[in-house]
């Protein structure tokens, strides 16, 4: 293990700030707010995006240039940075920092869990998959391991049933941003080892959007309050935008059509019925569940996946 470089003893001066997607927007706009001085935005590089493949900036590299301050897309860009009450501040940015970086910059990361649950890149969509009734946040040490370090800050909150990712997510920006500001202007302190069994989150994938009609309804509402969910009908794919759970015993086998209602397509679970409000055929347009079923002329006992 690399001695880390030590946290300033008090506020830290000045701050690097590394953040990639919106995520991190309103954390770098509170500290520029605060007065606090920022010497270097480091963010991911430009992608490529759209039919057009027009070269976007993350949110992170817009909102720094709207604000005149200075952007790197290479985190070795820090070297050229006078280290005197420097302090690294890292907000959702997408990749690892190096040992040899930590060992120059003390660093600090804003996570959206209660760690140890959670480390990792999707923690809270994998809170609401997994059903959790609570996440929160912590302002933690910045080492070699996967979020493994010490808490100095943490702040929990309630997961309703109808938090989307992107709902919970700004929710938590909003509590942590009094964390991270406390910990930069009034230093660390003593930091708090996590205690637990750590779970870690992966990046979300397609598969994780799947619809397996074998699992519960409630289960599968989690999916389209991560993203949009997916299934196949007919031997085409139809995407899931929203849909509920619904009280209602069901005999049908999973996947099976139950009935189309002024709500949407009832359609048997593993466990319950779930109700499917807006669906989008493929290559086409949104559309409510009712007038998609009527455009699709639904057979009886006709079922998706």
């Amino acid at each position: 293990m690399i001695a880390l470089a030590p946290l300033p003893s008090g506020a830290a001066t000045r701050i690097v700030y590394f953040g990639t997607p919106e995520v991190a927007v309103a954390p770098l706009r509170a500290l520029h707010k605060a007065g606090i001085e920022i010497d270097l935005v480091i963010t991911r590089p430009d992608t490529r995006r759209g039919r057009g493949s027009e070269v976007t900036p993350s949110p992170v590299k817009q909102a720094a240039l709207e604000m005149n301050l200075r952007v790197a897309l290479d985190i070795e860009d820090i070297s050229g940075v006078n280290r005197d009450s420097l302090l690294g501040v890292v907000v959702a940015y997408g990749k690892l920092i190096p040992a040899s970086t930590l060992a120059q910059v003390p660093m600090i990361n804003l996570h959206f869990s209660m760690l140890p649950r959670w480390r990792g890149a999707a923690p809270v969509e994998r809170a609401i998959l997994a059903g959790d009734r609570t996440t929160g946040v912590c302002v933690m040490r910045v080492v070699e391991g996967l979020d493994t370090g010490e808490v100095y800050r943490r702040s929990d909150v309630e997961i309703r049933d109808t938090d989307t990712a992107v709902g919970l997510r700004d929710r938590l920006v909003h509590i942590a941003i009094p964390l991270l500001l406390d910990v930069v202007r009034n230093g660390a302190g003593i930091g708090a080892p996590q205690v637990g069994e750590p779970t870690y989150a992966a990046k979300i994938n397609a598969k994780d959007l799947e619809f397996d009609w074998t699992l519960s309804a409630e289960q599968l509402v989690r999916i389209t309050r991560i993203g949009v969910g997916h299934t196949t009908f007919r031997g085409k794919r139809l995407n899931i935008h929203s849909a509920s759970a619904m009280d209602k015993p069901v005999s049908n086998a999973p996947g099976r059509i139950v009935e189309a209602t002024a709500e949407g397509i009832v359609v048997a679970t593993g466990h319950g019925a779930i109700c499917l409000q807006n669906v989008q055929p493929e290559g086409k347009p949104v559309l409510d569940a009712l007038s998609w079923s009527r455009g699709a002329r639904l057979e009886p006992n006709e079922r998706f996946g």
